[in-house]
C-alpha cells in the first residue's frame, strides 16, 4: 500500500548517526533521491527524509545560528553539564550519561519547578514568602502558612499570625523586650491604693497605715 511505501521511504532515508568530519549516513538498500547531498549540505547531516519533505532526525534540532541539523537533543538535560550527543552528555565531573547528577538541596525547601532550557528541561528553585511552605495540592501547587507556634518558644500564650506569630502574657504580666519571655508588671507604679501597695508576681496588694482598716473595696482606707 501508499502509506507502508512512504513509511518505509522515511526510515531508509532517515541519517542518525553523528560520524566524524560531519557526515552522515544513509542506510543501504535504497539509491537516495537525486537533491539529497544537495539538500544534506544545505541543513546539515541529521536530515530525515519524507515523500512530503524534510526534517531534523530524532534527537537532533536545527542550531540557530547556522539552521542546520546539527544540535543534540538531552531530553532529560545535562544540568551543568553539555549535550554532546542525543541523551549523552558531557558532565562537570568528566562523566558522560544520559543526564548529569545534580548537587543536593538545589531546590531548597519549597521544592522544584521545571523550565525548558536548550536541549531539555532543568529544575528551578520555587520561592514562598516567609512564612509560608509550598504545598502540592489537587489543584495544584500553593503557599499556605506555617504554624510557628508549633515550635516558637513562648513562654506565655502564643498566637499564630499569618506569615509569622505573637507571644502573649497573662494578667499582670508583660512581655519582654525579646518578645519572647514573659515579665511581671509592677501594678503599684499606677498608684491603684490609697495608702500602701506591695507588688507580686503577677498582682499586687494594699494595706493602710496605723489607724487605718481596709474597705471592703481592697483600695481603700478607712
Amino acid at each position: 500500500p501508499p502509506v507502508m511505501l512512504v513509511e518505509l521511504l522515511f526510515q531508509a532515508a532517515c541519517v542518525s548517526l553523528f560520524l566524524p568530519g560531519g557526515q552522515g549516513r544513509v542506510y543501504p538498500g535504497r539509491k537516495k533521491p537525486a537533491s539529497f547531498a544537495v539538500e544534506r549540505r544545505r541543513v546539515g547531516p541529521h536530515v530525515c527524509f519524507s515523500g512530503f519533505g524534510s526534517g531534523c532526525c530524532p534527537g537532533w534540532m536545527l542550531s540557530p545560528g547556522s539552521g542546520q541539523c546539527t544540535l543534540p537533543l538531552c531530553s532529560f538535560g545535562c544540568g551543568s553539564g553539555l549535550c554532546i550527543a542525543p541523551n549523552l552528555c558531557s558532565c562537570p565531573d568528566g562523566e558522560q550519561g544520559i543526564t548529569c547528577p545534580e548537587p543536593p538541596g538545589t531546590c531548597g525547601e519549597y521544592g522544584c519547578d521545571i523550565s525548558c532550557n536548550h536541549g531539555g528541561c532543568q529544575e528551578v528553585a520555587r520561592v514562598c514568602p516567609l512564612g509560608f511552605s509550598m504545598v502540592e495540592t489537587a489543584n495544584g501547587i500553593r503557599c499556605t502558612d506555617i504554624d510557628e507556634c508549633l515550635s516558637a518558644a513562648c513562654e506565655g500564650l502564643c498566637v499564630n499570625t499569618e506569615g509569622g506569630f505573637v507571644c502573649e502574657c497573662g494578667p499582670g504580666m508583660q512581655l519582654s523586650t525579646d518578645r519572647h519571655s514573659c515579665q511581671d508588671t509592677d501594678e503599684c507604679l499606677a498608684t491603684p491604693c490609697q495608702h500602701r501597695c506591695k507588688n507580686s508576681i503577677g498582682s499586687y496588694r494594699c494595706s493602710c497605715r496605723p489607724g487605718y482598716h481596709l474597705h471592703g473595696n481592697r483600695h481603700s482606707c478607712v
